[in-house]
């Protein structure tokens, strides 16, 4: 999970760049032929977009999984689309198979991308630009997107993964598991940068997928013990219970935690410490009510710390990975670039049927 393709694009030379690592990206997976063209295809329609209509930006893709559904059950290629441009003034009318326009708004070949990813999903506002996200997975059924998994009644998950200096691998990775009722994110940043920070991450990811039916802090206890080979990371773990809808929080190193609670913010405080090296005798736990407007941010230290939380009701119902990727491109530019392996990754009410 923590391979990381992260192309700026500028000019429409990039565009063939963008459409090899998304072919990459599935080969790394092992999907078929089909899926890798239909992805190259998406990733060459949000490349070409960049060019012509945002004055271009960046490509990040990610080896995720499907909001709703265990991300490491059903790993699929996530082509992120980010831009500080125009924006669109009607999504709607852009998201319509077969719009296209090179006059007024980005446009071009967002129906098709719809129609043929796995899932999509997409947020913009006229003047500070434009986010979209398309997953492509395994060849399962006719093309568009799939139905959301029978478990997928409370929650969903999502982030970004983005690398120092454009690398191929980023030291911090995110995932989540589910194991009834019970939804659980983590992000973890392994020490340092390079394959040795991605090897502490990637494990954590790996066993973290071996442990969904513990709570919180048992989670950490266990990921300290398969850690110990490695360098250590951060790490915290976010355990949402969709029956009883009560949200429990603990992590130790310098991850970062907001929770959306009515209208305000309130930070979530990991415990000092490196999990694989030095583990806290006692981990805190923060619980709190989860409610039908929360959202649940986490991330890694190569987010500025005064990055501003989204306030959009029309982002804050959008896909996780839309909001995660709209706090990492707002919180950095070409003048403040970021100084760190970066992930963000977000919780969300599963708002599918009746969002805007």
């Amino acid at each position: 999970m923590s391979r990381v393709w992260d192309v700026p694009v500028q000019e429409s030379t990039r565009v063939r760049d963008v459409r090899v690592a998304a072919e990459a990206a599935c080969a790394a997976l092992g999907l078929d032929a089909h899926a890798a063209a239909v992805a190259a295809l998406v990733a060459t329609e949000l490349a070409t977009n960049l060019v012509k209509h945002a004055n271009g930006g960046r490509v990040v893709i990610n080896l995720t999984g499907p909001s709703g559904g265990p991300a490491h059950a059903d790993p699929c290629v996530q082509i992120t689309s980010l831009d500080h441009g125009p924006g669109i003034p009607d999504v709607a009318v852009a998201l319509a198979d077969g719009y296209t326009t090179a006059l007024s708004s980005l446009g071009a070949g967002l129906g098709t991308c719809v129609r043929i990813s796995r899932e999509f999903d997409l947020h913009s506002r006229p003047g500070r630009g434009t986010v979209a996200v398309a997953r492509v997975g395994r060849t399962r059924q006719a093309s568009g997107p799939q139905p959301r998994p029978a478990q997928a009644t409370g929650a969903r998950a999502g982030g970004i993964n983005a690398s120092l200096g454009h690398a191929e691998q980023s030291g911090d990775a995110f995932s989540w598991v589910r194991s009834g009722p019970r939804l659980t994110l983590m992000l973890a940043d392994g020490l340092g940068h390079g394959p040795k920070a991605a090897e502490a991450s990637t494990t954590a990811v790996e066993e973290l997928a071996k442990k969904a039916d513990l709570p919180p802090a048992d989670i950490l206890r266990h990921l300290h013990t398969a850690l110990r080979p490695t360098r250590g990371a951060a790490v915290a773990v976010a355990q949402l219970d969709e029956t009883t809808r009560r949200l429990s929080f603990a992590g130790v190193g310098n991850i970062g935690a907001r929770l959306r609670t009515g209208d305000g913010w309130r930070h979530l405080i990991s415990h000092p410490g490196i999990v694989g090296a030095h583990f806290p005798a006692t981990v805190p736990v923060h619980r709190a009510d989860w409610r039908s407007d929360s959202l649940l941010v986490l991330h890694s230290d190569g987010l500025p710390s005064r990055w501003v939380p989204p306030q959009e009701p029309q982002l804050l119902a959008r896909d996780p990975a839309v909001v995660a990727a709209v706090i990492l491109r707002d919180a950095g530019s070409a003048a403040r670039p970021l100084r760190d392996d970066t992930s963000v990754a977000v919780l969300a009410p599963d708002l599918l049927d009746g969002r805007p």
